[in-house]
Formats: C-alpha cells, structure tokens, sequence
C-alpha cells in the first residue's frame, strides 16, 4: 500500500501528533520496512498536514493537493528525519513550501472558506451545549471574524499566526518550518499580532483597551 493510497479518506480527522505514539517513533519502524507504522505515519502526517494546508489556502480541493504533495515528498525525505526531534515542524516546513508553490502556479480556486463554517471545523471550535448560546454565538461571530481579516493579511502575518496560534508550534518550531531566525519569527508574530488586532478593531470587534 503506498503512503498516498493509505492516508485516503482520513482527511477529516484531527490535526495533531494525538495517539498512542509520537509520530518521530513510528519513523524508525516505517524506515525498517514495517507496513502497519507506515501506513499510521501516512495516516497521521497526512491529516496534520491538510488540516495545515486548510488554513493556509482555505479552500479543501487546493488543501487536498498540497497535502498529497507533502506527503510523497514527507516519504521520500523519511531518511533525513531527526528521529530526536519532533516531526510537525519538518512535516509542515513540507506543506508551507507546497502551499508557496500552489500559490505560484496558479490563483488558488474558489471553493468554501473556513470561515463560512463549512469546512470539517478545523479551525472553529464547536459549540459547547452546557455553555450560554448566546455567548456562543458571539464566540463564533468572532472567530468567523477572525479569519476572514487573516485571509486579508500579508500572507507572512497569516501563516505566522496559524501555525503559532492554531498549530500550537513553538517559536523554535516555526523557525523550522518558516527557515528564519526566531528573533524573526518573534518580531514577525508580534506585527501579524498587531495587524489582526486592527483588523478587528476596525470592524468593531475589539475595543481600544482590549489585547
């Protein structure tokens, strides 16, 4: 079974490195020839990396490409993993530059957008049913909000937010994927930061003395 075919049909499950194992142990078994680490590192990586891949170019059929694409390339670079380091940050350096040259190639095709709530919840939490509706409500407003003004942001400020906000990546991890110093990558967080935050604040979403 190859990566590709294994990682089919799995595309809306979580996002994270969650399961009984670390994804950098499975690498060694998967490196050995052994089918059942394979196919779960295949299943796994690829989800994490659409998941990435949607938020970057919020639209599911791109998002599909890019992390097809990662995942040949993620296998044929199997050898080269650091099995001491995690493996997120080398997985989505993979989907970053897919996504770049994606965007390259061709205008990224109309399709539904995150924040419409279409598409697999991956980046709007759901309504918790014990909570108050109507402070739910609000809660999905603002995070709808949120996303249409990251998809008007410069595209170094959006994706420097998804991975340190909704990928949870450190800002060594992110210095990983995005190859620039974390001094970078920090004066590079603290303006996406500061730019979503007028954006919000134009809509009226935030007020003066709200961080």
């Amino acid at each position: 079974m190859t990566a590709v075919a294994a990682w089919n049909g799995s595309l809306a499950m979580e996002t994270t490195e969650a399961g009984p194992a670390p994804l950098r142990d499975l690498v060694p078994r998967a490196r050995s020839g052994d089918e059942a680490a394979r196919r779960e590192l295949a299943e796994r990586s690829g989800r994490a990396a659409y998941g990435l891949a949607l938020q970057l170019v919020r639209n599911p059929a791109d998002a599909q490409d890019v992390a097809q694409d990662t995942l040949i390339k993620f296998f044929s670079t199997l050898e080269r993993i650091d099995e001491d380091r995690p493996v997120l940050p080398w997985l989505f350096r993979i989907v970053r530059n897919a996504t770049v040259d994606l965007q390259r190639r061709k205008a990224v095709r109309r399709g539904p957008s995150l924040d419409s709530g279409a598409v697999d919840g991956t980046a709007i939490d759901p309504i918790d049913p014990q909570a108050n509706p109507h402070l739910d409500t609000e809660k999905k407003d603002l995070q709808r909000r949120i996303w249409r003004a990251l998809q008007n942001l410069d595209p170094h400020h959006s994706e420097i937010l998804v991975l340190r906000e909704y990928q949870d990546l450190s800002y060594r991890e992110i210095s990983e994927v995005l190859h620039i110093p974390q001094g970078t990558v920090m004066s590079r967080l603290h303006a996406a930061r500061k730019s979503l935050r007028q954006s919000l604040l134009a809509q009226g979403w935030l007020f003066g003395g709200e961080s």
